[in-house]
């Protein structure tokens, strides 16, 4: 009933929120990509998007076909790796970003373990500065981490969002005083765009808590302690967006691969992109 074509295509929209990014992604033409979610929508009768000039957003509709599509694409991946006859073996050292320690790319993990138990799978959770460092270097095969800024596009975008300013809720920023700052140390590119943003705009700013794991930065924000730069969709629980400071800007999160990518790395890079939509969600 739904050609996997066009829920690949729809879920690479739903990750993005652009139909000229999921072209991209794609490789093919925005053209293409609006005419696989029209013929979709026209399958299911329920409009999956809502969109106009400026924006894209899912419907209740295209919420619930997130999932079903997810579900769709992989059981014909399984039948397709079954049926073929193809086992993938070999060491695959992948790297993924801080950000997503609290999302559901565990989920994502276990069912490629699953799909090819031969693959000796290392993981390492790092910033993504620190990712981009130990790829170049040939140290990590296949990596998760946010671009590193404006003209940086290395990679297959996985998923794009906005960077906001949280802290505890009820917190205040007074504007008199230097922003409390909660940051990752060097080389975080989330602490980079906090700083540059601030000192574009004026603001004074001190380190009110550095520490090199997610949990270290939540733990101090839970507790009042100042406000850290994140990604929107991935604010942890507990804490909530914070007023009253410069716009962060816009944030990007792509599967780069070393110089001699092997095939389990493209079946993981694969893995991810069809699941992307989970990597916003916790629990």
């Amino acid at each position: 009933m739904y050609d996997p074509v066009q829920l690949r295509t729809f879920l690479t929209v739903a990750q993005t929120l652009s139909f000229t990014q999921a072209a991209g992604r794609l490789g093919v033409r925005q053209s293409t990509v609006s005419q696989h979610v029209r013929r979709l929508e026209e399958a299911t009768g329920r409009p999956l998007f809502l969109r106009d000039t400026h924006r894209v957003e899912l419907t209740e509709d295209g919420e619930a076909m997130l999932g079903f599509a997810r579900t769709i694409l992989e059981a014909q991946q399984r039948a397709a790796a079954f049926f073929t006859g193809t086992r993938l073996r070999g060491r695959l050292r992948f790297g993924a970003s801080e950000d997503f320690v609290l999302s559901r790319l565990p989920e994502i993990l276990e069912g490629f373990r699953h799909e090819h138990p031969e693959v000796d799978l290392e993981l390492s959770v790092e910033l993504s500065g620190t990712l981009h460092e130990r790829l170049d270097a040939g140290r990590l095969d296949l990596v998760l981490a946010k671009r590193r800024g404006p003209g940086d596009e290395r990679g297959r975008l996985v998923w794009r969002d906005r960077m906001v300013w949280i802290g505890a809720e009820g917190l205040r920023v007074d504007p008199e005083r230097p922003v409390p700052l909660i940051v990752f140390p060097p080389p975080g590119i989330t602490r980079a765009r906090a700083l540059e943003v601030l000192e574009r705009d004026g603001r004074a700013w001190r380190i009110a808590c550095t520490s090199g794991s997610l949990s270290g930065l939540v733990a101090a924000a839970r507790a009042g302690l100042g406000v850290m730069a994140h990604t929107r969709g991935l604010i942890p629980p507990g804490l909530v967006r914070v007023g009253g400071l410069p716009e962060l800007g816009p944030v990007e999160f792509a599967l780069v691969r070393g110089p001699r990518a092997s095939p389990a790395a493209e079946a993981l890079a694969a893995a991810v992109l069809s699941g992307a939509d989970r990597l916003t969600r916790t629990g």
